[in-house]
């Protein structure tokens, strides 16, 4: 059994859950001070519903992509590579104003709790409605990652249960038993391994539409012309990808340890092509970049609040 396909389901999970966890952790810690800890059983309908949706959300999504490949022979990639544009929209989305918003978030959150008891009788439904809003939002970037890398079967749910698990578990250890933890080490070592995940994701998005190019040109002679890097180089192109910039299937190939294991985390591809190269090395320096400037920037107002405090 392939475990690898466990790996970026369990790290983008982990990220995602306990992010959500915190958002957890600070409601509950706000009905507790305000003494409105009857409340608590709303939280945790709210986390449970939105598992539950954004499952549901990710069972429709792998649906739809299978439906539409019964159509047409090209509709499936061309779904998955939507897909995986989309996760890297949101995902690095998430990453980079997650990193520049971290220090407002109690406040944030504090706010929103403050504003939901304010309305009397509708404070349980509005103390629901921030947890749900919370998770749901997490698991839907998760979802739509995993089908991005249309990770599906028994071991990527496993994966996506144990982090589910691990960032439960982080979330105990930070609000019920009290224990300090580096969050910020945590949250830079995983959004590193986010950032190269997601750039691999740009990589396997561009393969995704360079086999739609294929299959449509193969299918009638009016769409050959989509392949225009056949004629223009003899050596092994690729339709819309360009030459090859490595060639490393009989070195290290991608379906065997450990090019499985770096396929899985970073997109990893034992054949990659000229277009695939510029993209992946262009989203480090820009997305990598902004992401970087936001994690320093953070950091070094922190040490500021501190040396003044």
């Amino acid at each position: 059994m392939d475990f690898s396909s466990a790996l970026p389901t369990f790290v983008i999970t982990l990220r995602e859950g306990v992010e959500a966890a915190i958002v957890v952790g600070i409601v509950l810690a706000c009905l507790q001070k305000a003494q409105r800890a009857y409340l608590n059983h709303w939280v945790y309908l709210g986390i449970a519903v939105g598992i539950l949706v954004s499952a549901l959300i990710g069972m429709l999504f792998s649906w739809i992509i299978q439906a539409l490949g019964v159509l047409s022979p090209a509709a499936e990639p061309l779904m998955e590579g939507m897909f995986s544009l989309v996760a890297v929209f949101l995902l690095s989305w998430m990453l980079i104003w997650m990193t520049q918003q971290a220090r407002f978030m109690k406040k944030m959150v504090e706010g929103e709790v403050e504003s939901a008891l304010d309305r009397g009788t509708s404070a349980a439904w509005g103390v629901f409605g921030l947890v749900f809003i919370a998770v749901l939002r997490e698991g839907f970037e998760t979802v739509v990652f995993i089908v991005a890398k249309f990770n599906q079967g028994l071991v990527p749910a496993l994966g996506a249960l144990l982090g589910l698990a691990v960032a439960a578990f982080i979330g105990i250890l930070l609000f019920k038993w009290g224990v300090r933890l580096n969050l910020r080490r945590f949250f830079t070592i995983v959004g590193v391994l986010l950032l190269l995940l997601v750039a691999g994701l740009v990589v396997t998005a561009l393969g995704h539409f360079d086999t739609v190019a294929q299959t449509l040109a193969s299918q009638n002679r009016a769409s050959q012309s989509i392949c225009f890097y056949y004629e223009r180089f003899v050596k092994h192109p690729s339709c819309i990808l360009g030459p090859d910039v490595w060639n490393l299937s009989k070195v290290l190939p991608d379906d065997r340890f450990p090019g499985v294991v770096l396929r899985a985390l970073f997109g990893y591809t034992d054949r990659l092509y000229q277009v695939q190269a510029i993209a992946y090395l262009s989203f480090l320096i820009v997305i990598g970049g902004v992401y970087f400037q936001s994690l320093f920037g953070w950091q070094q107002l922190t040490k500021k609040h501190s040396n003044e405090s």
